[in-house]
Parts: structure tokens; C-alpha cells; sequence
């Protein structure tokens, strides 16, 4: 049974494209395969650019939310 569990937090909030991108990246290739990554961000671009990302690397996208402060929550698990 695989944890939902974040290995790491990386806080972009306050950071405008393409910074919550790259620094996503960077945090991804830090992680060992099945952790999870929780990326908050609240550039409105970051939820269009995270998603293209998680699917680009084949990596899974555990869940998104949307909350009520304007902030994204992420979890991303990387696969390989």
C-alpha cells in the first residue's frame, strides 16, 4: 500500500512563472521513485503548467486542490 504522505514540501507561493516550474523539477529529481512531492503555488499558471509536467515526465498526480485562500495544493508522486 503506497502512503499519500509527502517525502518534501515546496512552497512557490509568492513566485510567478516559470520559478514554481523549475523549482518543481529540481524538487522531483531530489526524490526517490514512489515519494511524493506537495507543491504549493498560487500563480494562476501553475496549475496548467504543474499538470502539463506531472503527465510530460510520466510521473502521477495523486491529487490537486484548489483552496480557499487562492493557494494550489499538488501532490505529485514520482514514478522513476
Amino acid at each position: 500500500m503506497k502512503s499519500d504522505e509527502p517525502a518534501e514540501t515546496l512552497d512557490t507561493v509568492g513566485l510567478f512563472c516559470p520559478q514554481p516550474l523549475f523549482q518543481t523539477r529540481e524538487a522531483m529529481d531530489r526524490l526517490r521513485s514512489g515519494q511524493i512531492l506537495e507543491v504549493l503555488a498560487d500563480d494562476p499558471a501553475a496549475e496548467e503548467d504543474l499538470k502539463r509536467f506531472v503527465k510530460r515526465t510520466q510521473n502521477e498526480l495523486v491529487s490537486f486542490e484548489k483552496m480557499s485562500d487562492g493557494v494550489m495544493k499538488f501532490l505529485i508522486r514520482k514514478k522513476r
